[in-house]
């Protein structure tokens, strides 16, 4: 035996503890490694460069509703009524889609208040198949609306989407005419209607209910838009304007009312609802 097997079984080695494997996130902007709770402590906002990440939707309950607020259920649709396939069948989709996501479909609705104004909280969540608008999310929205009509308070929306679930086809695209239906009895009603828009807002969801609000809020630098920015420069043969469809570029040209960052969200929406709301108790 060697000398330096000697020292070493002499000496008392311990067993080499397990280390976290989300210890880490790397910031999708500026590459920069963070410390994950560092990271989620600050909204999912890179403290380096500002980017704010994509988050879910108990992620954003958290972070705009006061505490006590309640999860509403999700109404239940028909599935798979197309019986469609691609590289797989649509209900196996949904499974692993459910498996991997702590609610049923991509956008969830929540009852509570925002700094003491009652409000009813709508969340997509890109995780759930790119927050795609399907029959499911066609009825929650209109869920959410039907709530806050009978609680009398403003309906929040926080959009992220790909667009509508081409699993789903025809039936997908009927719920752009249907949430258009729905925000009009909320309007009737004198209710606020406010939309979030987050990184991305893109396709059937920004031709409908995202781009219909009393008030249109964009988070700093995400993607709103319909079609995809290479397609429009193919269909018209020009090179588009640096930062297009992004939400700085949005509320310049007067699409957009205002960016807001992150931790400023809450308070502005309280602002935005207690003015609202006042207009009509006045």
């Amino acid at each position: 035996m060697s000398w330096i097997d000697r020292v070493r079984k002499a000496l008392p080695f311990k067993d080499k503890r397990d280390t976290p494997d989300n210890l880490w996130t790397s910031c999708p902007s500026c590459k920069e490694m963070l410390f994950t709770k560092e990271y989620e402590d600050n909204q999912s906002v890179c403290p380096r460069c500002d980017h704010h990440g994509r988050i879910g939707a108990d992620a954003r309950f958290a972070h705009l509703l006061d505490e006590g607020f309640t999860i509403l259920e999700t109404p239940k649709v028909k599935e798979d009524p197309l019986k469609f396939k691609d590289s797989k069948k649509y209900p196996e989709r949904l499974k692993a889609a459910r498996a991997a996501n702590p609610h049923p479909d991509a956008l969830t609705n929540a009852a509570g208040t925002i700094d003491g104004h009652k409000v009813v909280l709508g969340v997509q969540d890109f995780a759930f198949m790119g927050g795609s608008m399907g029959m499911a999310v066609g009825s929650t929205f209109v869920a959410g609306i039907d709530r806050a009509i009978k609680d009398k308070c403003g309906y929040v929306i926080c959009t992220a989407a790909g667009g509508a679930r081409m699993q789903e086809g025809i039936l997908s695209l009927m719920q752009m005419p249907k949430a258009t239906v729905a925000i009009s009895r909320l309007r009737r009603a004198g209710l606020p209607y406010i939309v979030v828009l987050t990184d991305p807002t893109t396709g059937g969801v920004t031709a409908s209910y995202a781009m219909l609000g009393d008030v249109h809020i964009a988070e700093p630098g995400c993607l709103i838009g319909f079609a995809g920015q290479r397609v429009i420069q193919d269909t018209i043969r020009e090179k588009l304007p640096e930062g297009f469809q992004r939400a700085e570029y949005l509320h310049e040209h007067g699409m957009v009312d205002m960016v807001v960052h992150r931790r400023e969200l809450k308070a502005t929406l309280a602002s935005l609802l207690d003015y609202l709301t006042a207009a009509k108790a006045a």
